[in-house]
């Protein structure tokens, strides 16, 4: 299937072409000899992405971008170099509704599985902005290196793209009393007949939800956490993380993240506390094997749909039910930060914890003055309407 060979060349290792003159459809002659050894597209991205190796997340990222428009270009039977700005609204339109659906969009499967898809779903207007600007410098730096001679992102209007960029509040987080029912449901005990295998995947579920939840963390830094990640100073653990941008970094870890720690450690017939230990925190039922970011993902996907499930059993509350059935792995950081800036943590030292490097990306996390906003508003009422009501 085309689409397939189209993934399967885009890749960091790459091939090694021959010449690398190429034939120009749109001119009929041959171009000029790029300064990189590529005699397709999917070669040349491969070379652009090489650049990124250094930076395991952000490689990830920009294949997955570089996939989707290359697949795409694939169907409209177009390459890069000929790619016009009017092809742009059309991608833009495609990434917001990716069709026909069950060509392209599918649960999370290996890239080795013949049932593996570009999408999730439908990417939200922010996604739909990243993936344009993860391409726009895709395109510029092909464009340095001779493979195309014309970058249409650059037409697009960057006044109205730079505005766009300047999102509001982050809205996809799971507000407290969600989070303290998930929890709460998170904790609930076994019964004396569970298995010894319920009991460590009991176990490991908590410490995964906790884990997000007190450190912030990105999935792919939870994956690869590991215990001689953790370490004392002056009576006091910490977290040495490396993560975006290839970017080290030390949080402070709560007590009860080390309570989590020290159960599942125990759960490993392990000493409570880490020590010397190399081991990956989250761990496969063997106790040794690092838990993969793939796995980790349809972990926390998974319960938060049995989640959602029980509370509608519950006769739970049909918002929130919603909510967990649209949450992702990336709300739990979302929720995370919401919630330490809710408890009134400095705005200085949550955007440590977030690993941001600019405060009004942190800020968004801040509701706190739209909540007094909100309920100040709420003394502005209709004649016969009693204060007790807004209150």
């Amino acid at each position: 299937m085309t689409r397939m060979n189209t993934v399967s060349a885009v890749g960091v290792a790459g091939e090694k072409p021959g010449e690398v003159e190429v034939f120009s459809e749109a001119t009929g002659s041959v171009l000029p000899a790029a300064a990189i050894p590529a005699t397709s597209d999917a070669q040349a991205v491969s070379a652009w992405l090489r650049e990124y190796r250094g930076s395991p997340q952000t490689l990830r990222t920009y294949r997955r971008e570089a996939e989707r428009l290359l697949l795409w270009l694939a169907e409209q039977g177009i390459d890069l170099k000929s790619l016009r700005r009017h092809h742009l609204d059309d991608f833009e339109a495609f990434l917001c509704d990716p069709q026909p659906r069950e060509r392209w969009v599918g649960p999370v499967k290996s890239r080795q599985s013949p049932d593996w898809k570009p999408f999730r779903g439908p990417l939200s207007a922010s996604s739909r902005r990243q993936s344009l600007v993860i391409l726009q410098g895709m395109m510029s730096w092909l464009m340095e290196a001779g493979w195309i001679a014309h970058n249409p992102f650059r037409l697009m209007r960057d006044k109205r793209r730079r505005l766009d960029n300047q999102t509001g509040r982050v809205e996809r987080y799971l507000e407290r009393p969600l989070w303290d029912w998930l929890w709460a449901w998170l904790s609930r005990p076994l019964p004396d007949t569970a298995s010894l295998r319920e009991r460590k995947l009991w176990a490991r579920r908590r410490l995964v939800f906790g884990f997000a939840y007190l450190m912030a963390p990105r999935i792919s830094e939870m994956s690869q956490a590991r215990m001689s990640d953790l370490f004392v100073r002056e009576g006091r653990w910490w977290w040495r993380v490396i993560g975006k941008g290839v970017k080290t970094a030390e949080i402070p870890v709560p007590e009860d993240m080390m309570l989590l720690i020290r159960q599942i450690r125990v759960g490993y017939g392990l000493p409570e506390n880490p020590g010397l230990d190399d081991g990956p925190i989250l761990r496969r039922l063997d106790g040794k094997s690092p838990l993969g970011e793939n796995q980790l993902y349809r972990l926390i996907r998974t319960t938060f749909s049995q989640a959602a499930d029980v509370l509608e059993q519950e006769g739970g509350d049909a918002l929130a039910i919603m909510r967990l059935r649209q949450a992702t792995p990336h709300w739990l950081r979302h929720t995370a930060l919401t919630h330490q800036a809710q408890a009134g943590v400095e705005l200085r030292y949550l955007a440590a914890t977030a690993r941001h490097a600019r405060l009004d990306t942190t800020s968004r996390y801040l509701h706190t003055e739209d909540e007094e906003w909100h309920r100040q508003q709420s003394w502005h009422r209709l004649p016969g309407s009693s204060k007790s009501e807004a209150e």
